[in-house]
């Protein structure tokens, strides 16, 4: 039994050739099937998302099963055999346990840490299993990956630390509002990294949420999405005054918000404090503004200053996460070691049963006098020595010793067992 993992990612192809190849939609389960069928696939799980495609196989023959998955990729996709060429990638064996976990633990994704992975790899997995594709290595290896992702997020802090602008954002205003729940957020303007910080907002239960757009029919549309309420663009200055964080994206070529407008609206909050995200290019609220007593204003900049300071911190975890990743490694290496030796092992008590029975009923035939007594007797007898005759073969089988196979096909040779392990 071999690991070999086929695929492609963000790092090996384009998002136009990754869209050709997924497995999207009904193509999932006719590609899964389709894979399982081929003559040197055992085993088959297929993980296809927007920026990886990968078929995990159990196969008996990684080069010729290589050749065969590249051929059905090809076939099935409808792309000639070419464009795949320096898009695909083949992991045998330890790289190819090695690329699992690091997969499942997001240490192969774009962002690095990402929770999102880890997920579509259980969705995969489980969808196989009701399909009956996998088996003993594969449902090994699924359950292993999974549960290394999970040391990885306990026991280091990779996904702590928001690597995205919009998530920046979030986080930001948690530490500046620590009971988010009870606060209230206004959209202004409807830029797509700041309709997204909101959902992240949201997301975090905040109390509500305006909408304030020079569209307002657009404004309504956005608000009824989000589960919150549209207001006039011409108002918005009165909403702030009741608002405690603002997200801006306006495009607008100049200030929305000057530092006089703003002097007014903390005149009527009372000086409690407000968070103004400023995602627009260029810059729609006055930097002035920052300087004035509870006001925190972050712009792109300040923003991408935070990403790039926690991109920092996630790559010192990840040296740690890889460490995890190569201690889990040896454990599942030591367990497959251990499978290869299984037929082996039930091949020489089969042999070691049979020639017993044969002796045993010799014996009873030649002397049908004997009582049940007796019989029992010389059953215990002949099978305790069978059992001490088989258990040094059958130890050293067991043992993780890197001429495993040689030892194997000794005992094969020795016991006279054949094929597989009969």
């Amino acid at each position: 039994m071999r690991v070999l993992i086929v695929g492609l990612n963000h790092k090996t192809a384009e998002v136009e050739v990754r869209e050709k190849l997924a497995f999207d939609g009904p193509k999932l389960e006719q590609g899964l099937m389709r894979l399982r069928e081929l003559p040197s696939v055992k085993e088959a799980v297929v993980l296809s998302t927007c920026n990886r495609v990968e078929m995990y196989t159990n196969v008996t023959d990684p080069e010729k099963a290589s050749q065969e998955i590249r051929a059905f990729v090809s076939e099935f996709h409808g792309i000639r055999p070419e464009l795949l060429e320096g898009a695909l990638y083949f992991h045998t064996d330890k790289d190819a346990v090695r690329h699992s976990f690091r997969v499942a633990s997001s240490l192969d994704s774009m962002v690095v840490g990402e929770p999102q992975i880890l997920g579509q790899l259980k969705d995969a997995f489980e969808f196989a299993l009701q399909k009956k594709t996998t088996g003993v290595l594969l449902n090994k290896l699924m359950k292993k990956s999974i549960s290394v992702a999970k040391r990885v997020r306990t026991e280091t802090r990779i996904a702590e630390n928001a690597v995205s602008i919009s998530f920046a954002a979030v986080e930001l205003a948690k530490k500046i509002f620590t009971e988010i729940h009870e606060r209230s957020v206004m959209l202004l303007g409807a830029g797509e990294m700041a309709e997204l910080a909101a959902k992240h907002l949201l997301s975090t239960g905040v109390r509500e949420l305006l909408v304030a757009n020079r569209t307002y029919e657009r404004g309504v549309e956005l608000a009824e999405e989000m589960g919150g309420k549209a207001v006039r663009y011409e108002t918005f200055l009165d909403e702030m005054g009741r608002t405690d964080i603002v997200i801006c994206s306006t495009g607008a070529p100049t200030y929305v918000v000057t530092k006089d407008q703003m002097h007014d609206v903390m005149k009527f909050r009372k000086q409690k404090p407000v968070f103004i995200i400023d995602i627009s290019v260029p810059r729609n609220i006055d930097p002035e503004i920052n300087d004035m007593a509870n006001v925190y204003l972050y712009d792109v900049d300040d923003l991408k200053g935070v990403v790039d300071e926690n991109v920092m911190e996630r790559r010192k975890e990840a040296d740690k996460a890889e460490e995890i990743v190569d201690e889990e490694i040896e454990t599942f290496l030591r367990w497959q070691s251990s499978l290869d030796a299984v037929p082996a092992i039930v091949a020489l008590r089969e042999k070691a049963e049979g020639i017993k029975r044969m002796e045993l009923d010799k014996l009873m035939r030649k002397n049908p006098e004997m009582s049940e007594a007796e019989r029992s007797a010389l059953e215990q007898l002949a099978s305790g020595i069978t059992n001490k005759l088989i258990h040094p073969p059958t130890a050293a089988l067991k043992e993780d010793t890197e001429d495993k196979d040689v030892l194997i096909a000794l005992v094969k040779r020795l016991y006279g067992i054949e094929g597989n392990g009969r």
